[in-house]
């Protein structure tokens, strides 16, 4: 088995992939940006699309996510800290020019009903 893209040590099967195919709820917003990351890995674009909260969504085109996705080499995530509605971490890859990046964000989430969204983000520059 496919250990799970977002580095929890689990199998995918049993980590994340219940939440992209929709059989499961993230329970967290940890374990929600954990998803995104590995949908991210999978190119999962409609999850990544429906997980993004509905007051930012039109800012996400689901055609530009599959796009990145695809075109980078997702090497591995990191969690800096993770609160109830916050998860500062960082997505190593590898561009499609073999050029190593580090994505640093804080990450804002939502939770409506029994579901996590994500909201927006704040890149490495602003972060204190």
């Amino acid at each position: 088995m496919q250990n799970c893209y977002c580095g929890s040590g689990k199998p995918f099967e049993n980590c994340c992939h219940p939440y992209i195919l929709g059989k499961e709820k993230a329970p967290s917003a940890e374990a929600l940006m954990r998803s995104r990351y590995s949908a991210y890995c999978t190119q999962h674009a409609d999850y990544l699309v429906a997980t993004t909260h509905r007051s930012t969504r039109r800012y996400h085109n689901k055609k530009d996510i599959l796009t990145w996705s695809k075109e980078n080499n997702w090497i591995k995530l990191e969690i800096i800290n993770s609160s109830e509605n916050t998860v500062e971490f960082k997505a190593y890859f590898m561009d499609n020019s073999l050029q190593n990046h580090i994505l640093h964000e804080k990450s804002t989430f939502k939770k409506e009903g029994d579901s996590w969204f994500y909201v927006d983000g704040i890149f490495n520059e602003a972060i204190r």
